[in-house]
């Protein structure tokens, strides 16, 4: 029988065996978070719609096409957050977290966009944003990319990913380019697609990331962005790619890089692979040190980026060996029903001693070699053994997996010799 009830299309359940992987991910990237001393903030959901109209911009894809908005019972125009930038500048200010203040924040949860699903795009999605206030660059900015940076070495991933900034400079400069660029793309109307000519007086800038080869092609030879920046912005780009030069960081200025946000100014930046098709970006930023004002907040110099997690997932599981080399820390094998109570008390005492450690009991009566073919299943490190005899003897059976190596040891002696055996020295633990 069918089931009648799916889920909306673009929206995803995520089950145990994927959580796990998540988890590990998540983990791995708020420790490093936190030694750069970052701190969490949780934001609502939902918005009131005008936030992202005056941020955003009207004329961007994600104020004309993607975003789920919709009235409330009070007859207030509501979306559901397709980023979280916005809403995190929103709560600075109407807490007052700017007044004289520094802050490092980061956040995590599902943005929503009516986009056209296919591998590594969903219309419910996941982000790991990081927001920084107060402080102004460039050496900031460094920090940022070399905090981003570490999590991809950590994950394992660095080597399938290619850093790519631009500088998009000030609203002015910004202005004066695009008068240029229209004439250009004028002057080539006929090797436009649709949505290029669409996009030509509503917003041009949107069409330097277009992903149409021939017009990539083309923009090549029209103006640059990067020759109309004025020279502020000019030497603040320069030191951004001297700095990054200085700390072993590998990188390629993209001329077309705007990112698809109004907000941005000076430096934007993303992480791209060529792992997973069409949908490359992993890790995108830049600064916004007019977004603040722009809510009626004091001056404040600001710049931020958003990993997307389920592309980053996917490109973990796809390439790096290191994703959850060890799920299951110590299994408990169960041999019959009288021996249950006792190995439950044993479990207790392994959750006090380790609780940071992972351990499961298995209350599964079949066969001690099916018993074991879960355990290798789970990736166990350590399998525990409680038969009639050990248990009559006050002894229990210890079998490291990784290095199989198997013995009988008293019940006394577990929490030492599992010490042991599960530490750093011994465990590839990340």
């Amino acid at each position: 029988m069918i089931n009648k009830y799916q889920s909306i299309r673009g929206m995803h359940d995520y089950l145990p065996k994927e959580i796990k992987h998540w988890n590990y991910v998540e983990s791995i990237i708020k420790k490093i978070l936190s030694s750069y001393g970052y701190h969490e903030i949780r934001l609502p959901i939902i918005e009131y719609t005008e936030l992202f109209y005056r941020t955003i911009g009207n004329d961007t894809d994600v104020i004309e096409k993607e975003m789920y908005s919709f009235k409330d019972r009070s007859k207030h125009n509501v979306t559901l957050r397709p980023e979280g930038t916005v809403g995190c500048a929103r709560a600075n200010i109407n807490n007052g977290l700017l007044n004289d203040q520094f802050q490092k924040l980061w956040y995590f949860g599902p943005m929503f966009r009516y986009e056209r699903p296919q591998k590594g795009r969903y219309r419910q999605f996941y982000q790991m944003g990081l927001e920084v206030f107060g402080f102004k660059g460039p050496y900031i900015d460094i920090e940022l990319i070399l905090l981003i940076s570490r999590c991809w070495k950590k994950l394992g991933i660095d080597k399938y990913l290619r850093l790519e900034i631009n500088s998009i400079g000030s609203t002015k400069s910004r202005e004066v380019y695009k008068k240029d660029l229209i004439t250009f793309l004028e002057n080539n109307q006929l090797l436009l697609d649709i949505d290029s000519k669409r996009r030509l007086y509503i917003n041009p800038l949107r069409i330097l990331d277009t992903k149409n080869k021939s017009i990539q092609l083309l923009l090549k030879k029209g103006p640059l962005l990067i020759n109309y920046i004025d020279k502020n912005s000019m030497i603040y780009f320069k030191n951004i790619c001297n700095f990054m030069l200085e700390m072993g960081i590998e990188y390629t200025i993209n001329n077309n890089l705007i990112r698809g946000l109004d907000y941005y100014n000076d430096i934007v930046f993303e992480w791209k692979t060529n792992k997973l098709g069409t949908q490359d970006t992993i890790c995108a930023g830049g600064r916004y040190d007019k977004l603040i004002e722009t809510l009626g907040g004091p001056k404040t110099p600001a710049i931020g980026c958003a990993i997307g997690m389920e592309r980053l997932i996917l490109l973990i599981k796809e390439m790096s060996s290191s994703m959850m080399s060890c799920y299951i820390d110590i299994y408990l094998v169960v041999f019959n029903e009288c021996n249950k109570l006792n190995i439950i008390k044993i479990g207790e005492i392994l959750h006090n001693s380790f609780p940071m450690f992972k351990i499961i009991i298995n209350y599964y009566n079949g066969s001690l070699k099916r018993q074991f073919q879960l355990a290798n299943k789970y990736h166990s490190k350590v399998v525990l053994l409680l038969g009639p005899d050990e248990q009559e003897k006050n002894t229990i059976i210890i079998k490291d997996l990784r290095n199989k190596i198997q013995k009988e040891i008293l019940q006394f002696n577990l929490v030492k010799e599992l010490s042991y055996l599960l530490s750093q020295k011994n465990c590839d633990y990340l």
